[in-house]
């Protein structure tokens, strides 16, 4: 087993004070949904509705296309308007498909009743994971019954609960734990029926004592599941930091977790497989944190797949005159936004507005060759070697120095005095590796069929 943290890591100011005591509230959107077709990673799902078509809520209006990817589904019922480009938070455009909601939110027939897991085969588990759309809704979007399909069953003997939620300012998981521990609860027992010799470990930061009590209060008397506290420290909810924290095995980009005999996923993934599996409902909505010193009133919502961000704003009290900066997910790893007009998706987890915009207040200097980049960084890397090979678009060098091991944290960023913005660099070397691995792959097997 782990000691419950590792190597590295940074302390930022976590702003979660704001709404971490504000109970999540039911918000129930006013305009047309938009639900694209590429919300996850993998192929892209494919529309099987047109426009003109009634629709019910839990319908699906994309199908997954291959092994990896997801269906996407219906959050409402009323008359598709069209299919068109619309662009995501990640700055993506995307096919989507756009939803006149009538107010309704009839329920496709069937959805809504109970099932034992006990009483279900592995595969009508793993087939309903699959048909309600769930991916990873920690934010990385990775199809959920792919997940949970490795090599062996036998082979995984533990199945973790990411509950740490260390990113700052977003509590959605968090009010998750306190308002619906038993659901899941539900979920992760509806996993470890798929694995047989697996105990499920429910992992938290020790900063979340509520959550801690309210879980191991539902898990008391489930003989395979247990709560295990973490250190409090950024990235502790990163899948290579959390693997081992919980079980002392190590994590690198060449393995998945299953490799080392581990399955994880997200707080609220587990509970939408539980409402898939137990209660037969697809993933039709999101926990929302609206947040930041730029919002009036911080909320937590749960809210339907495919409603407009500037919706929550505005239900959240609106800005507090002209944010400086707003951000799709936390400070350390979301995406700048210059639009709200752009739709809540399965991997949307909070909208922050902040009064100041602490990079544009701190212009970058050189860098001093402190070494705090090195001691933060959770991965073991040595990001003032990184930049160097970044900043001459030495692609080989940044292989060499290990940078396709960089999982984007910031927590490098966050440690440099010198304000460098190292994540960012990294980020676009990555993709140019990627990049040309993909090209070199695609011209050996093109060279292999001439």
């Amino acid at each position: 087993m782990g000691n419950g943290s590792f190597r590295g890591g940074v302390h930022p100011f976590d702003g979660k004070d704001m709404s971490k005591d504000k109970p999540i509230t039911e918000y129930l959107p006013k305009g047309d949904l938009v639900y694209p077709l590429s919300q996850h990673i993998g192929a892209p799902a494919k529309a099987v509705v047109s426009p003109g078509d009634e629709v019910l809520a839990g319908q699906i209006l994309g199908e997954a296309t291959g092994f990896i990817s997801a269906n996407v589904v219906s959050s409402a019922s009323g008359k598709v308007k069209a299919i068109e480009r619309r662009m995501l938070a990640t700055g993506v455009i995307s096919e989507s498909v756009i939803v006149e909601n009538d107010g309704m939110y009839r329920l496709a027939p069937g959805l809504g009743t109970l099932r034992d897991p006990s009483q279900m085969t592995k595969e009508e588990i793993r087939l309903a994971v699959k048909e309600a759309g769930i991916v990873g809704l920690g934010g990385a979007g990775f199809p959920t019954h792919v997940k949970l399909t490795p090599k062996d069953d036998a082979a995984i003997d533990y199945v973790i609960v990411n509950g740490a939620e260390c990113e700052p300012y977003i509590t959605g998981d968090y009010r998750l734990m306190l308002e619906e521990p038993e659901r899941i609860v539900a979920g992760l027992k509806a996993i470890l029926c798929l694995f047989e010799r697996a105990e499920g470990v429910i992992a938290i930061e020790s900063n979340k004592p509520e959550a801690i009590a309210r879980m191991r209060e539902a898990a008391s008397g489930a003989d395979r599941i247990k709560v295990q506290a973490l250190k409090t420290k950024y990235p502790q909810g990163a899948e290579r930091n959390l693997v081992y924290a919980v079980t002392g095995r190590r994590l690198n980009s060449r393995k998945l977790p299953a490799d080392l005999g581990c399955i994880v996923s997200n707080t609220d993934t587990v509970l939408a497989v539980g409402m898939a599996v137990c209660e037969h409902l697809p993933l039709m909505r999101r926990i929302v944190t609206v947040t930041g010193d730029g919002i009036a009133n911080p909320q937590n919502f749960r809210v339907k797949t495919g409603t407009n961000l500037a919706e929550l704003v505005e239900a959240a009290g609106g800005f507090k005159g002209e944010p400086a900066k707003v951000i799709a997910g936390g400070p350390m790893m979301g995406m700048a936004l210059t639009v709200l007009d752009i739709p809540v998706t399965k991997t949307t987890s909070a909208l922050l507005a902040l009064t100041e915009d602490e990079v544009e207040r701190f212009a970058p200097t050189d860098c001093i060759r402190c070494g705090r980049c090195v001691k933060a960084c959770p991965a073991g890397l040595v990001p003032q070697k990184m930049r160097e090979a970044s900043e001459r678009y030495q692609l080989d060098l940044f292989e060499k120095l290990h940078g396709m091991e960089c999982y984007e944290c910031g927590s490098c960023t966050f440690a440099c005095p010198a304000r460098l913005p190292l994540t960012q660099g990294f980020k676009e070397m990555r993709k140019a590796v990627m990049d040309r691995r993909r090209k070199a792959q695609a011209q050996k097997q093109a060279g292999g069929k001439s």
